[in-house]
């Protein structure tokens, strides 16, 4: 059931690049929000605004940590300041590094956690401090397949999308209680091609990339603004996300030795990490990065199973309209 009208307020966290941006223009395109954009990186804050102005929409820029409450909670009273009352809160925001576990520290840990999942836990926080007094509104968290299925490389951001997983299903029980009208979604995400690639921290030997298939973040934007508009519990995005999710429910010990045999060469190009570049862990890379990252020519522009999920009605409509068919043809040959 949609709740969409034009002007929505909606907060997106990691609104600067990557998945975010393509929301933000999305949101702006469609429907004209008015949207909190919320990330650390100012330029690139600062041009989402100008897409989401030129594309119908209106924006504030909200330059903040998400591992901050405070911040967060500042970044949520300003937006409803501007613009009124949040219909919308989209929890986007991320950070993480590639690396074997010994080979992480225990700052990192903290900061990858601070970020990618209380970051959520901040921003659901402020989000229902606005909404349960209304008994309104939505709250989209984006996760990710590795939030059922970890991967090597990987511990510190996949321990987090678990934690939020499992925040966000206390969370709806808890609003269920109290019989709320407020609605969460989490939404399970494959490999994007985002601009995350080229600046996330890593101690590999080679430069890091997706675990192919690879999907372009409009794919991913598409799921999340669906998310942002229809009653879903929860929504899976690309054939391979259900596979990993469902493959580690029935046969984990298999998951095991295929990510131990594969699971390191897939997260890595042919080319050789650049010694010292920077990383955008504790402060945002100065720039304009856009929603792309390197792999445009590898990825994917559509997803069949964000398609069948969006079009169920004339799925089903389809399959008993041939289902008449048969019977009158049976019925038919019959007489």
């Amino acid at each position: 059931m949609s709740d969409m009208r034009r002007g929505r307020v909606i907060m997106l966290t990691g609104a600067s690049a990557g998945v975010g941006r393509a929301v933000a223009r999305q949101l702006a395109r469609e429907e004209g929000a008015r949207l909190g954009l919320l990330a650390r990186g100012e330029d690139g804050l600062e041009a989402t605004r100008r897409e989401v102005e030129h594309l119908g929409g209106e924006a504030l820029v909200l330059p903040a940590d998400v591992a901050e409450p405070e911040a967060v909670e500042e970044a949520a009273s300003a937006l409803e300041e501007r613009f009124g009352p949040i219909d919308v809160w989209i929890n986007n925001a991320m950070v993480t590094v590639f690396a074997p576990v010994w080979e992480v520290t225990a700052a990192e840990y903290t900061r990858v956690t601070k970020v990618t999942y209380l970051g959520v836990v901040h921003g659901t926080q402020a989000a229902l401090e606005r909404m349960r007094p209304r008994n309104a509104g939505r709250i989209v968290q984006v996760g990710s397949a590795l939030a059922y299925r970890a991967i090597p490389l990987q511990s510190a951001y996949c321990a987090a999308k678990h934690a939020v997983q499992g925040f966000t299903e206390a969370l709806r029980t808890e609003l269920m209680h109290e019989a709320s009208d407020i609605k969460v979604t989490m939404v399970q995400l494959p490999a994007v091609n985002t601009p995350q690639f080229g600046w996330l921290r890593s101690r590999l030997p080679k430069r890091p990339q997706p675990v192919p298939p690879i999907f372009q973040p409009e794919v991913a934007a598409d799921a999340i603004v669906y998310a942002a508009r229809h009653d879903q519990r929860e929504l899976f995005v690309g054939g391979s996300a259900l596979k990993a999710i469902w493959g580690n429910k029935l046969a984990p010990w298999l998951a095991d030795r295929v990510l131990a045999k594969n699971g390191f060469e897939s997260q890595q190009t042919d080319e050789p990490e650049i010694p010292g570049r920077a990383d955008n862990l504790y402060a945002p890379i100065p720039g304009d990065h856009g929603a792309h990252g390197r792999f445009d020519a590898r990825a994917r522009s559509v997803s069949l199973e964000l398609w069948a999920r969006k079009n169920r009605g004339l799925l089903a409509a389809g399959a008993a309209g041939l289902l008449a068919g048969v019977v009158g043809l049976f019925a038919a040959g019959r007489g």
